[in-house]
């Protein structure tokens, strides 16, 4: 990354510099361990530069966790729209996986570490698990035509409990992840979440 030339004058990227800088140190350290000074030298440029876009490291923070809330509700709605009517939802759980797992440090910061952090942190998680539930429940429905809308709530609930856990198994590396493997433990996902959501299959 280079802070000279034209580029390191264009304010938008220098902003997002910023973000994917924190993002980085939130994911291996705790938020409140990180100073403002630590994300200015890790986007290379100056405290100064950094406090020009954001007021405080919690506004960073709270941006980050945006951006990859989006990115995630995103890359969930195209699975939906590409889903094809009655097929398998364990294909497209698993196909959310991996996005996580390609997108490590966002998702470590989003679901780990920024835990607890603020009031507006936990407002940013509450509002992305409402919007990611009503995209399975969209899933849930094209997955399976004649589900009633409570059925399709319930099942909804229990996959986003699924993958929120397996996300943060996966982001975490923990017991279950490290001793089933990376492929084995998304293939087990996957049959999980088809179970939830067609248990009498």
């Amino acid at each position: 990354m280079t802070t000279s030339g034209t580029r390191a004058a264009h304010r938008p990227s220098r902003k997002q510099w910023v973000i994917e800088a924190a993002t980085e140190l939130f994911a291996t350290q705790p938020p409140d361990e990180v100073t403002v000074a630590d994300i200015a030298a890790r986007a290379e440029m100056t405290s100064a530069a950094v406090y020009y876009h954001f007021s405080s490291k919690d506004q960073v923070l709270a941006e980050g966790m945006r951006a990859f809330a989006t990115a995630l509700r995103e890359q969930l709605q195209a699975l939906t729209e590409a889903h094809e009517p009655g097929s398998d939802i364990g294909a497209a759980v698993t196909a959310l996986l991996s996005w996580l797992g390609e997108h490590r440090s966002a998702a470590t910061m989003f679901f780990v570490s920024s835990a607890g952090m603020s009031q507006e942190a936990e407002a940013l998680r509450q509002e992305s698990r409402s919007e990611l539930l009503d995209e399975l429940v969209r899933l849930i429905r094209k997955a399976r035509a004649s589900v009633s809308d409570a059925e399709a709530a319930v099942i909804g609930l229990g996959l986003l409990a699924l993958l929120e856990t397996a996300a943060i198994s996966q982001v975490r590396g923990d017991d279950v992840y490290r001793s089933l493997g990376h492929r084995s433990f998304v293939r087990e996902v996957g049959a999980l979440a088809e179970r939830i959501a067609d248990p009498a299959a």
